[in-house]
């Protein structure tokens, strides 16, 4: 199956389980990823609909629900995009969605702290507990026998001094823990400061790690550009934005021909800090 055809069915699987149209008599009708006090945005979110289904369900999600959904399907879109990569990106990798940070090799020492934090509470409050965070979804990396490494040609010599410390050889520690690969913050929809978290999760990443940093990037589903231009805009913390239909929202917007939103849109495509959701996967086999 190619990464086109992975790609329709992540959207037939959101159209099917996750994306509802509200039904609103004051309002109007409009899809539950816009803001229905919108009217650009109830616009764009209803061109993207059109794009994706003839069949668009009526109904409602609460916010909670949806986001949940929403990490779920782009994690099995990841697991199921990425191998078709793995002669590129070879490995054993993990997949799972709202895991603490302290399970991985780069942050593992956090483990100790917050352990040392829960038997003595007077330290709460000195230091803070915004360092061990659970990112929506994280891919991460087995790390591999010494018998893998030398499948092709002799590497790695038994008792030898050389590559003891390596995280990515599993003989390396009695312990050893998987090696976080990428960290993908999920946002159904982007409304005032709800993007916030993800810069704080994403400079917490940068600031303890031992080791490599992971990707760090975003998914949304957020209609306006400029909503996603708070999260996109910017360098230093998070690598990039995706967008789950970022087609069919150029598409969108070009029928509506709002310049402002039109403007903002190129701004962030061509400044390399806006793209699709079918270029996640090659991004990740860098």
């Amino acid at each position: 199956m190619s990464i086109d055809n992975f790609r329709k069915k992540y959207h037939q699987t959101i159209c099917k389980q996750l994306l509802r149209i509200r039904i609103n008599s004051i309002k109007g009708d409009y899809p539950n990823n816009a803001d229905g006090d919108s009217k650009i945005s109830v616009k764009i979110a209803w061109a993207i609909v059109n794009s994706l289904t003839t069949n668009p369900v009526p109904g409602n999600i609460s916010g909670q629900q949806a986001g949940s959904i929403f990490e779920q399907l782009t994690r099995d879109y990841l697991e199921n995009s990425f191998s078709l990569l793995q002669h590129i990106r070879p490995g054993k990798w993990q997949y799972s969605t709202n895991t603490s940070i302290s399970g991985f090799d780069q942050y593992s020492d956090l483990a100790s702290i917050d352990s040392i934090i829960k038997e003595h509470k007077a330290l709460s409050s000195t230091l803070g507990q915004d360092y061990l965070v659970s990112p929506d979804i994280v891919i991460a990396r087995e790390p591999v026998l010494d018998s893998e490494i030398n499948r092709k040609k002799k590497i790695i010599v038994k008792n030898n001094s050389s590559a003891k410390l390596t995280p990515l050889r599993k003989s390396n520690s009695e312990k050893p823990f998987p090696i976080l690969h990428a960290s993908i913050s999920c946002k159904w929809t982007l409304r005032s400061d709800r993007g916030q978290n993800t810069r704080t999760e994403a400079l917490n990443l940068i600031r303890n790690r031992k080791g490599n940093l992971p990707h760090i990037v975003a998914v949304t589903a957020e209609p306006t550009p400029t909503r996603i231009a708070s999260l996109a805009l910017g360098t230093g913390d998070i690598d990039c934005v995706y967008h789950f239909a970022l087609n069919e929202l150029i598409e969108a917007l070009n029928q509506i021909k709002d310049e402002s939103q039109l403007d903002m849109l190129y701004t962030l495509v061509e400044g390399r800090r806006l793209r699709d959701i079918s270029d996640l996967a090659f991004d990740l086999a860098i």
